[in-house]
């Protein structure tokens, strides 16, 4: 007989949740703006992101009328400015400061000049500042004896470092690598400082300049290592900028683009550059297009361009929405596993044959059976017992009522896979999110490109791993407050095939 003092039915989930890795409308990625810090007459290029947001860059300007600098055979020198930390930008003809006092602008009352034993005689900039921001890694020519005077003499390129003290350039050190033979310049350091990376024509390069790094270990720096073909190309890569998120963004006159020279990004997957991306409009466009720099959150930055007429500095903001903070796509299970305890006591001495019946229509025999329901929603499961010894049937031993809910999350279905070239489906149907009134569906695909609806299609271009990411943002409550969950996975694109 069934002991009747079994009081619980035993339900366990077979298979836990497992983790991975409207119209769609696609707005414009960022918004530009030609900063109002520019000259009108000479060129300002390669900005730079100070520490404390602040802006550098360089600049072959004037400051003063009476004196210019210009090199021995009349080229006017760049030097590194860096923008007043106190100015506010109203428009492009006022600025305000922070006690409210605005004023008619003039562009050299925005700017300090950064002071060295080289502003005077030769160019300084492109640069970068290490990350602690007690040192300037900068650009500059290579021989300064009376060598760099001979209209025949071609002078290099060359990486200097120099310590970093208010508006002074002190203590002057070349870098390792310099030579008189090709040049090596436009630096940019990774966050932590041990990594460089830079531009130079050396010999043994994919095209007329290429994209080489070098790593500090022990205090000294390693030979200098080509980032290959993914990066590099038989046109010139120069402007090397390296973000924190392992994202490298360098210009170049490659064919395929918007101008002469455009703005390319890549990403660093399993220790692997992926194929270098050209950047969209308004950041490229048919003129020279270089020097880009974004910030930490990815949301706003500069770059240069001759758009207009000379060299300029360029704003910019990103519409391009990633959240540090996302939750990992959870796979909804609908498999439990039922087990009778007693006869999981008793093992095979009993003799019962145990009836499951699910709710859904089906049943299965046995002391642990598994079974697996096709959606949510609430079932009444039921056990009989059969005597196997008399057939005596006892119905509803036991039952449970039995409730199965999807995960609370946005969802993305898509596969899992694809083909670089091929479009695929990607949808948020399956969001389950009780309560909420949904307003937007945002898709980050990973490669710099967005979508907005609920149903979306998408070409991946190159081959790689790219982490989606769904924001879902609910209408905004009374007090203004703005409901919203991400949900990330992982699609591995492979090659055309």
């Amino acid at each position: 007989m069934v002991k009747r003092e079994l009081k619980i039915l035993t339900i366990v989930l077979l298979a836990f949740a497992a983790t991975v890795y409207c119209d769609a409308q696609t707005p414009a990625l960022y918004n530009v703006t030609r900063m109002p810090f520019n000259t009108s007459s000479f060129n300002d290029i390669s900005p730079v992101i100070g520490k404390n947001g602040d802006i550098m860059f360089s600049s072959d300007r004037r400051l003063n009328a009476l004196i210019d600098k210009v090199s021995f055979d009349g080229r006017r020198l760049f030097n590194i400015f860096q923008v007043k930390e106190s100015f506010l930008i109203y428009d492009d003809k006022f600025v305000f400061y922070n006690d409210g006092v605005g004023f008619l602008r003039d562009d050299n009352d925005f700017v300090i000049e950064l002071q060295s034993e080289r502003k005077m005689k030769f160019n300084n900039g492109p640069f970068c500042i290490c990350p602690e921001g007690r040192y300037i890694y900068f650009t500059s020519e290579v021989e300064t004896g009376k060598r760099s005077q001979d209209r025949n003499f071609v002078n290099r390129n060359g990486i200097f470092i120099a310590e970093l003290s208010g508006n002074q350039m002190l203590n002057v050190q070349p870098f390792c690598y310099n030579s008189l033979e090709y040049d090596v310049g436009q630096p940019s350091l990774s966050a932590d400082g041990k990594t460089l990376y830079f531009a130079s024509n050396k010999p043994g390069g994919y095209g007329g300049s290429d994209i080489y790094y070098c790593e500090l270990v022990n205090g000294e720096w390693t030979e200098p290592v080509n980032l290959g073909p993914e990066v590099n190309s038989s046109a010139s890569e120069n402007y090397p900028y390296i973000h924190s998120f392992d994202r490298l963004y360098f210009s170049s006159d490659r064919e395929g683009g918007f101008g002469k020279l455009d703005i390319y990004s890549t990403n660093k997957i399993n220790g692997k550059w992926r194929k270098a991306i050209l950047m969209p409009e308004p950041i490229n466009s048919a003129a020279d297009d270089f020097a880009f720099v974004i910030d930490h959150d990815m949301q706003k930055g500069y770059f240069t361009s001759n758009r207009v007429s000379s060299d300029d500095i360029y704003g910019f903001t990103s519409y391009i929405r990633r959240m540090d903070i996302c939750d990992t796509l959870q796979e909804n299970s609908y498999c439990y596993r039922f087990i009778e305890e007693n006869a999981i006591k008793e093992a095979d001495t009993t003799p019962f044959r145990y009836i499951w019946k699910f709710g859904d229509g089906n049943t299965a025999i046995g002391a642990v059976v598994d079974h697996c329901y096709e959606k949510p929603g609430s079932y009444l499961v039921q056990l009989d017992v059969e005597n196997i010894n008399t057939n005596e049937i006892l119905s509803n031993v036991k039952s449970d009522l039995l409730f199965i809910e999807d995960i609370v999350q946005p969802y993305i279905t898509s596969p899992d896979f694809a083909v670089a070239g091929a479009t695929i489906k990607l949808d948020a149907d399956k969001t389950y999110l009780p309560g909420w009134n949904i307003d937007e569906y945002y898709w980050n695909f990973g490669d710099d490109t967005i979508q907005i609806g609920k149903e979306v299609d998408k070409t991946y271009i190159y081959p790689g791993t790219y982490n989606i990411q769904l924001i879902v943002s609910e209408k905004a409550l009374s007090d203004g407050v703005i409901l919203e969950r991400c949900v990330c996975k992982n699609i591995t694109i492979s090659a055309d095939q």
